[in-house]
């Protein structure tokens, strides 16, 4: 099964995403990740890459692709896209790919959210500084440390007020017209992300036939 999570900043695309690895062992396909790791690994793919992110520029859609190719080969498990594809170029490259590999896009969850709460969820957002896990300090349970490894929170620097509106923007203007190329298409469902992580989780999972 192939799956997109679209959504706006703050949406909780990579916090669903997880849930799906984790409970139904999805690979989890983040570009974010893959850039990491591919820098991490110091592959020639990477350094090239790594030298756009020193200097501060974008990675061109050919070479995000580079990376999602190799991340893809051989992969035999259901897979989850999160933040992947941002624009129709790529939306379109990634079909083709598909369809090269007898495979298509089975479904395209856009998790809907208000810009109120994507600001308030993106500017009370915290993160470990050890593993990474996140937080939102309006979760009922938030503790103000991290709860899986005990490490520091922190506030991301592109989660202030004025990062997080220009992002909203940023996606408006480049990731919305997704949902008109997605939209008419078989497998696309709107799903409400202002409940609570495990209700729209729970949303998820009935969109995807998942529910046990």
């Amino acid at each position: 099964m192939n799956v997109i999570l679209l959504g706006s900043p703050g949406a909780g695309k990579g916090s669903q995403a997880v849930r799906l690895k984790d409970e139904f062992g999805f690979r989890h396909i983040s570009t974010g990740d893959l850039i990491r790791a591919e820098i991490a690994a110091a592959t020639p793919l990477g350094k090239k890459v790594e030298s756009l992110v020193k200097q501060g520029n974008l990675v061109a859609d050919d070479l995000i692709f580079d990376l999602l190719k190799n991340a893809l080969k051989s992969e035999t498990r259901s897979i989850v896209f999160d933040g992947f594809p941002r624009t129709i170029a790529q939306a379109e490259d990634l079909d083709k790919y598909l369809a090269e590999q007898g495979k298509k896009m089975d479904y395209i969850l856009s998790i809907e959210l208000t810009d109120e709460e994507a600001i308030k969820r993106l500017t009370s957002r915290r993160v470990c500084k050890s593993c990474g896990a996140v937080y939102n300090i309006y979760w009922p349970d938030y503790k103000g440390v991290c709860t899986k490894c005990g490490g520091e929170l922190y506030t991301r620097a592109d989660d202030t007020l004025e990062s997080a509106k220009h992002r909203l923007d940023v996606f408006k203007k480049e990731t919305q017209p997704l949902l008109d190329y997605y939209g008419s298409k078989p497998g696309f469902v709107k799903i409400n992300g202002l409940g609570a992580l495990e209700e729209v989780f729970a949303s998820i999972k009935q969109a995807l036939n998942l529910i046990k």
